[in-house]
C-alpha cells in the first residue's frame, strides 16, 4: 500500500504544478481562455489525494492532520468548479483566472507551511 500512496503523491503533485503552470501560461495572453487540462488535471488531483486520505492510516504513524486535508479539499473543490462553470465559455474573465491561481498558490502554501 506504501507504493500506492507514494504513485498517488507522485500524481497529485505533478497535478497541482500542471494546474499552475496551465493558469501562469494564460498570463499574457488576451482575451484569457480556460484550457481544459486545468479541469482535468484539477479532478484527478482531487482523486490522487482522497487516495492518499484514505492510506494515510497505512502508511503513516502520525494522525492526519483533518483541518489542512479539508481546507485544501475546499480549494480544489472551488477551483473545480469553477473551472467547469467556465470551461465552455469563449472569454475567460481576468477575476476568475486571478481566483483559480490564487487559490491554486494557496493550495501549496498550506501543504507546505502547515
Amino acid at each position: 500500500m506504501e507504493i500506492v500512496y507514494h504513485i498517488a503523491f507522485g500524481i497529485h503533485l505533478l497535478c497541482v504544478v500542471a494546474i499552475l503552470a496551465l493558469l501562469l501560461l494564460q498570463a499574457n495572453k488576451n482575451p484569457k481562455k480556460l484550457n481544459p487540462g486545468i479541469v482535468h488535471a484539477t479532478l484527478t488531483a482531487l482523486i490522487a489525494a482522497l487516495v492518499m486520505v484514505g492510506l494515510w492510516d497505512q502508511v503513516h504513524d502520525e494522525a492526519l492532520n483533518h483541518t489542512k486535508i479539508g481546507i485544501k479539499g475546499l480549494v480544489l473543490a472551488v477551483i473545480l468548479i469553477l473551472g467547469y462553470t467556465h470551461l465552455k465559455k469563449p472569454v475567460l474573465k481576468n477575476s476568475i483566472w486571478a481566483t483559480m491561481l490564487g487559490l491554486t498558490v494557496l493550495n501549496i502554501v498550506i501543504a507546505y507551511a502547515w
